[in-house]
Parts: structure tokens; sequence; C-alpha cells
């Protein structure tokens, strides 16, 4: 396949009702590459260096405003906070577990959107957990996120914000922030340019260097852009959520497959591999009796035969909202051994923070659900 002729279409998204109401655009320095600082500096006549001091003070010396910076001149720093916020979200609430090991924070946008991003320390790295959308429209039949519909895209710099906020929180705990996943809120490939753009800020050796290699995006299965993946200078590593081995069950699960079957995507992946080289995992969340079935492992085998790549077996974190339940201990073993016996490597990664509604989109239903339970008492009260 000449990859030059991948098409690319812009995926159709059914936006929920606020979305349509006025995109909102978000300003704040976050949003900004270096040469980009670089292009501000030149425009008020101040020397492009100045954008590499400003670049290295937001992300490695993860100041929390301009007048941390002190390598700046005030004239600066006072000419960046009028015409460049440096804030990008607000954390309005945050909840660890009893060890302190998982931690989430419910972060509010410039325009009040809320979004969740997990802190997980493990005992070889620090991993952040990050969402890409407020809501999502993909709409998986086990996701809290689901529930939500899509607000909107999250831009590069807020995503890049919960990273550099997650990075301070390592850091005072004395550990190095050392991976990064798109695993959070939302598609990222219905959000890929401004994930892209994340990543080369991220990845700038002015700023935070963060290798590529650390950076798991992961899809629902958005063919086209796992086409255009392949493709990007990034080596940033790929993740499938596929949660069944069967069509027929794949659709009722995750509803895009509709749109692009399973031998579609698998096809999607076998060009990325081919391309790149590189292992693509592929996430299972285990459903009890739906999808753990030693016909679902068999089945799941067969549609990943001969590709690199790994399965990540995750028994369900359990949702209020759905009545989906976490298979036992025996049942995701024997699970894991049929796809090992048939040469599929397996681990299986249970869910961090149970405890703290630690899935994606939990604790924003739940903040949510609190703010309509005080509205509705208040507007209770004026009745009275």
């Amino acid at each position: 396949m000449d990859t030059n002729e991948i098409a690319t279409p812009e995926p159709q998204l059914v936006l929920h009702p606020v979305a349509r109401r006025g995109r909102f655009v978000p300003r704040n320095i976050y949003e900004l590459r270096l040469d980009e600082l670089e292009g501000w500096c030149h425009d008020r006549g101040e020397a492009t260096y100045r954008a590499r001091q400003l670049y290295r003070g937001v992300y490695q010396q993860l100041a929390t405003g301009y007048d941390e910076i002190q390598v700046l001149p005030k004239r600066l720093r006072d000419a960046l906070a009028e015409d460049v916020p440096f804030a990008a979200l607000t954390p309005i609430h945050e909840i660890s577990t009893d060890d302190g090991e998982t931690l989430k924070v419910l972060y509010q946008t410039a325009d009040g959107q809320t979004l969740e991003t997990v802190l997980m320390f493990y005992s070889d790295r620090a991993t952040v957990c990050v969402s890409c959308q407020v809501g999502c429209a993909v709409g998986c039949s086990f996701c809290a996120t689901g529930l939500m519909g899509l607000q909107r895209n999250l831009s590069a710099g807020e995503m890049v914000a919960q990273v550099v906020d997650m990075a301070r929180r390592a850091r005072d705990k004395g550990r190095p922030l050392t991976n990064l996943v798109m695993m959070g809120m939302g598609e990222p490939f219905h959000n890929y340019d401004n994930v892209m753009k994340m990543v080369a800020i991220l990845h700038d050796p002015m700023g935070m260097g963060f290798g590529a290699r650390r950076i798991t995006i992961s899809t629902s299965g958005v063919v086209p852009f796992i086409d255009k993946l392949a493709t990007e200078p990034w080596q940033v590593n790929l993740a499938v959520s596929i949660h069944a081995g069967d069509d027929e069950l794949r659709s009722e699960l995750v509803p895009l497959n509709q749109r692009w079957p399973l031998a579609e995507l698998i096809g999607a992946i076998r060009r990325y591999i081919k391309i790149t080289g590189r292992r693509v995992s592929f996430e299972y969340a285990m459903l009890n009796g739906v999808n753990t079935r030693d016909d679902d492992a068999r089945q799941l085998a067969r549609r990943l035969r001969g590709l690199l790549c790994h399965v990540n077996l995750i028994p369900y974190n359990p949702t209020p909202a759905y009545p989906y339940e976490r298979p036992g201990k025996d049942v995701i073993e024997r699970f894991a051994a049929i796809l090992r016996d048939a040469g599929i490597p397996a681990t299986v990664r249970y869910s961090r923070g149970v405890e703290i509604a630690a899935a994606c989109g939990q604790l924003h239903v739940e903040h949510a659900a609190t703010l309509r339970a005080g509205a509705d008492s208040a507007s209770g009260s004026l009745d009275d």
C-alpha cells in the first residue's frame, strides 16, 4: 500500500448539543510549540533565546507561573502574563487510594467543562493517563465516559497541562514522570491533530523531552488514523481497544465496529506493523460472562494470529451505571492461558484505583450527579 495515498478523512461525529453552540478556543502557554513562542518573542522585539528560557521554565522547572521563571526579565514576564495566560486547567477535586499509589484529579477548563486525569505509581515508573476529549462519541457499552456524549475536543494545551500538573505531583513525591497513556476520556483519533501537537510539545528536547516510546496512544479502532499514525515521525506506541474477537459481540460493546469491522481493523494493524516494525498492544476489558468464555479467548487468538502484538487483559472496573461485573481470578487466568497456548502473549492488568472511581469517566459522572442533586435541592427549597 502506498502510504502517500492513505485517505484520512475527518471522522463524522455526532456532537452533543453543547458542542454545537460555538467553538471554544483555549489560550494559554501550553498551546504553543517552541517555534511559535520564538515567533511571539520576535514579533515583540525580544531575542528568540528568551523563548527557549521560557520553555525550560515551563517544562523542566515545572513553574506554576511566569514570576517563577526569574531568568526572564520582568518586562517579558509582564507581557506574557497579559498576552498568554499561564493556567489552562483548574483542579477542582482530587482523590487518592489509601496507599497513595493512584491519584485521580478532576479539572475544570476555562469554559467550565470538566475532565479527569489519573496518576499511577509503580515500582519502576510513574504513568499519567490523559484525557483527550470532554466526553466521547464512541459510546462503548461499558464505559462511563460514553454516558456524557461528546461535549468537545480538548486542545493540545489542555492535554499538555494535564501532563505538566501530574509531573509536578510526581516530583513532589520524589518520582519522575516516566510514561504517558492516552487512555482517559475520549477517542484520541477523533482529536488527531491536537493529540499530535501535544506529542510534539512534550517531545521537544528543549522542554520535557518526553520520549515518544514512552507515549502510548489508544484507539477504539478508527482505521484511517491507524494508517496515518504509521507515517508520523514519532515512534509512539499504539494500543487498540478490541474487547471481542467476533464482530457481533464487538459491535455491541464498541459501536464503532459497525463502521470499521474487525477485518478492516486487523488489516490496518497489519499495515501499521509492516510500516513501523512496532508491536501493537490490544486492550481487552474482561466483562464476566459476556466476553470471558473459552470460545471468546479462542476467537481472539485466531484474530490476532501472526501479528506482532501483546494482549492486556483488564478485569472490568465496575461502573454503577452498567450491569457488568468483574470475572473471578480463575476465569481470568484460564482466558490468559488459552491465549498464551495459542502463541499470543498476554498479561493480566488489574485496574488501579477501583475504590476511587478511577475507571474512565467515573469521577466526572459522579461530580455531575452531585451538581445536579445540589441544583435540584436548591430548586426544591425555592418551591417550598
